[in-house]
C-alpha cells in the first residue's frame, strides 16, 4: 500500500508538482442525486509520491487547477474523470494518456478495468472493497484514503510499460490520438437545445411529435440544470415520448399520460402544455437517418468481415478498430465523420473500407 499525503489546502501542493511534467490522476465523485457529479477527491501520483487532495474544504483551488492542468495526465478510463474535473474547474489537462485505451491497442479487452490492468502488468491484486463508498462524507477514513491512493499507485508504471510496448509495435501514436479525442470539450458541454439527441425513442418520432419531444427534452434539461437533479428525476424519457405521441392540449389532458405524477402536473403542467403547444408552430426539418437497405447491408457485411480480418491480423478486438455504428456511418454517409475514417484508422483500414462503396 502506498504512503500518501492528505492535502486539505490544494493550492499548497502546486510547488511540489512543478518539477513533474507527467502525473497520474484519478477522481472520486458522487452523482446519484444530482445532475452534475460532485467532485469529492482528487488523487495524484508524482514519481513515487502520492497525494489525496480534498476539494470539499473551504480552501481555494484556483492555483491548484492551473498547475495540474498544465501537465500531462495519465488516467485509466479517463472520460468520467475529465468530465467531473471540467465541470468543477472549467479546465482541461493539456495532454492525457489513457491506460485503458492504450491497453486495448495492445490487444487487451477494450473495457479492461484498472485492477485487471495492474494484475496483467505487475501481477498484483488490488482489493476493490470500497467501490460503493460515500466519498462526500467527511471525515474520510484512513482505509478509504488508502484505497483511493492505490488507484493512482500504478498509473505511471503502467504508462511506462504500455508506452514501451506500443512503441515497439508502432502504435504509440495511435494511443496518443485516441486519448486526445477525450479532450474534446463538446463531449462535456451541456446544451438544452440538443437534449433530444439523448432521448431514448425520439429517433422514431416525426413532424410535430419530434418537435414536441425536442421542446420537452429541452425543458427537462433546463429544469435539471436549475435544480441540479438527475434528468430522470425531473421527467422520465418514456413520459416525454408519451407526451409527444399524445400531444395533450390542456392540463386536464395530462391526466391521461401514464407515469406523469400529479405533483409534477401541479407544479409544471402549464409549462409542459406550453412546450407542446409551441411545437405546433415549428417548421420541423428533422430527417431520421436512413436505414440500410439490402444493398447497404451487403456492403456492411463485407466491411465487418474486412474489419474482423484486419483486427485478427494486428491482434486487436474488432470493436477497437471500428464499431458496427462506425461502419454503418461509412456505408450510409460515405467519407463523412465516422471515426474509422479519421486519423490512424483511416490509414490502417478506412481507405480500404471506402473502396467497397
Amino acid at each position: 500500500m502506498p504512503d500518501f499525503t492528505l492535502i486539505e489546502q490544494p493550492d499548497t501542493l502546486c510547488s511540489q508538482l512543478q518539477e513533474h511534467a507527467v502525473i497520474g490522476v484519478d477522481t472520486e465523485f458522487v452523482r446519484e442525486k444530482t445532475f452534475f457529479a460532485e467532485l469529492a477527491l482528487v488523487q495524484i501520483s508524482a514519481s513515487k509520491r502520492f497525494f489525496c487532495v480534498d476539494p470539499l474544504t473551504d480552501a481555494g483551488m484556483g492555483e491548484f487547477w492551473k498547475t495540474v492542468t498544465n501537465r500531462t495526465w495519465v488516467l485509466h478510463s479517463a472520460r468520467q474523470d475529465i468530465e467531473v474535473v471540467y465541470q468543477a474547474s472549467g479546465l482541461m489537462p493539456k495532454r492525457i494518456f489513457d491506460t485503458q485505451v492504450a491497453a486495448a491497442l495492445l490487444g487487451y479487452p477494450p473495457q479492461l478495468g484498472y485492477a485487471n490492468l495492474v494484475k496483467e502488468f505487475f501481477d498484483i491484486e488490488l482489493a476493490k472493497t470500497h467501490t460503493r463508498a460515500n466519498w462526500a462524507r467527511r471525515p474520510l477514513t484512513e482505509a478509504l484514503l488508502q484505497y483511493a491512493a492505490e488507484d493512482v499507485e500504478y498509473l505511471l508504471p503502467a504508462h511506462a510499460a504500455l508506452a514501451e510496448a506500443l512503441d515497439k509495435k508502432g502504435r504509440l501514436g495511435w494511443a496518443d490520438e485516441d486519448s486526445a479525442a477525450l479532450l474534446n470539450t463538446s463531449l462535456y458541454e451541456i446544451d438544452p437545445q440538443a437534449a433530444v439527441l439523448r432521448l431514448k425513442g425520439a429517433k422514431n418520432l416525426r413532424g410535430r411529435r419530434r418537435s414536441a419531444a425536442a421542446r420537452l427534452a429541452s425543458w427537462r434539461e433546463t429544469e435539471a440544470l436549475r435544480a441540479n437533479r438527475p434528468r430522470q428525476w425531473i421527467l422520465r424519457d418514456q413520459v416525454i415520448i408519451e407526451l409527444a405521441r399524445q400531444l395533450p392540449a390542456s392540463v386536464d389532458e395530462l391526466e391521461n399520460i401514464d407515469g406523469l405524477s400529479p405533483g409534477l402536473v401541479r407544479r409544471s403542467g402549464g409549462a409542459l402544455i406550453d412546450a407542446i403547444a409551441a411545437s405546433g408552430k415549428d417548421q420541423d426539418s428533422y430527417q431520421p437517418k436512413a436505414i440500410p437497405g439490402d444493398a447497404e447491408k451487403s456492403i456492411l457485411k463485407r466491411m465487418q468481415a474486412m474489419t474482423t480480418e484486419f483486427a485478427a491480423d494486428v491482434g486487436l478486438a474488432p470493436e477497437t478498430i471500428a464499431s458496427k455504428k462506425d461502419l454503418i456511418d461509412v456505408v450510409m454517409d460515405g467519407d463523412g465523420g465516422s471515426r474509422v475514417l479519421t486519423g490512424w484508422r483511416r490509414n490502417a483500414i478506412g481507405k480500404d473500407l471506402l473502396n467497397l462503396i
